[in-house]
């Protein structure tokens, strides 16, 4: 066992041999969107996330569900498309999957990916005067929670929906090319609650400047309204003594940063020397990143307004 529950990350992994480790994860979730199609995708590529984030590549997928025996077949059926699709672009495979009836639908998949053993990217081993780069703007809290309250632009939500989507697969090729000493995935318990995740587990302190953190279109604005999730309060709550706010932020932008992410983007902690290479390699890859702080001595998190 390389990676197990004496130090906690986010994914499992066993070493089979010299070459090969196996990764092991597993996630679902109740809907968040009202497309079934959508819904699918973004819990299957929220489930594969965390084999991305620990520097690997999804092998095969299970579907794990539960529907209302009174749900149309059709609907199902759009909700497993979603998830298979999203597999097939990972380049693995979904072999089957286990289905109850409950009266809340569920979904997600359980995940098997491989990496060789001394490529395994961690939370832990972040330097002090490492670089912090995000991959993936924050607010799909936020913004799906306005659209269940039938408040959020169709705009808004198709941008949250098209960030939830994407896959981390080519973003976690960069971070090893680029030789990230940390890296993890941003979902539930917030950018804040995940950098102070890779934080403890590095004995380091993560600075983070909260004007470079990218935000989706709207969740500002509807954070402003008061539009927040249950989760955010909590996340609020457990990380009141983790995290030291040095001025005042703006409360909507505070917000999001307490938001939690569903299928959220990469942290990553790579060295100065490296970092050059970082943005680049993105936008050549067509993909976004930005670089939203730095890595000093400590063990907590700190955000700078």
């Amino acid at each position: 066992m390389i990676v197990g529950l004496a130090t906690p990350d986010d994914a499992a992994v066993y070493r089979l041999n010299d070459e090969q480790a196996v990764i092991a994860t597993v996630d679902f979730f109740a809907p968040l969107l009202d497309d079934p199609y959508d819904y699918g995708a973004v819990s299957a590529t929220n489930a594969m996330s965390d084999v991305y984030a620990m520097g690997g590549e999804v092998m095969l997928a299970l579907n794990i569900a539960a529907f209302p025996e009174e749900m149309a077949g059709e609907t199902i059926a759009a909700i497993l498309q979603g998830g298979a699709d999203k597999v097939r672009e990972a380049g693995g495979v979904v072999m089957g999957g286990h289905t109850i009836i409950d009266a809340e639908p569920k979904y997600g998949l359980s995940v098997l990916g491989l990496v060789h053993p001394r490529q395994v990217l961690r939370k832990a081993g972040a330097h002090p005067g490492d670089l912090l780069f995000l991959t993936k703007a924050l607010g799909t809290g936020i913004v799906t929670t306005a659209a269940m309250k039938d408040e959020a632009s169709p705009e808004d939500l198709a941008s949250a929906v098209e960030s939830m989507k994407a896959l981390n697969r080519h973003a976690s090729h960069i971070a090893r090319s680029a030789g990230a000493h940390a890296l993890t995935d941003v979902t539930g318990y917030s950018l804040l609650g995940h950098a102070y995740e890779m934080a403890a587990a590095g004995g380091v302190k993560l600075r983070i400047d909260a004007g470079r953190v990218p935000v989706l279109p709207g969740a500002l604005e509807y954070a402003g309204r008061g539009i927040l999730t249950g989760g955010a309060g909590r996340n609020r709550s457990y990380l009141a003594d983790k995290v030291t706010m040095t001025g005042s932020p703006e409360n909507p932008l505070e917000d999001v940063l307490f938001d939690p992410q569903t299928s959220g983007g990469l942290l990553m902690a790579v060295s100065a020397e490296r970092s050059s290479s970082v943005l680049p390699a993105f936008a050549r890859a067509g993909l976004p990143v930005w670089q939203v702080g730095e890595v000093t001595e400590g063990r907590d998190v700190e955000v700078l307004a």
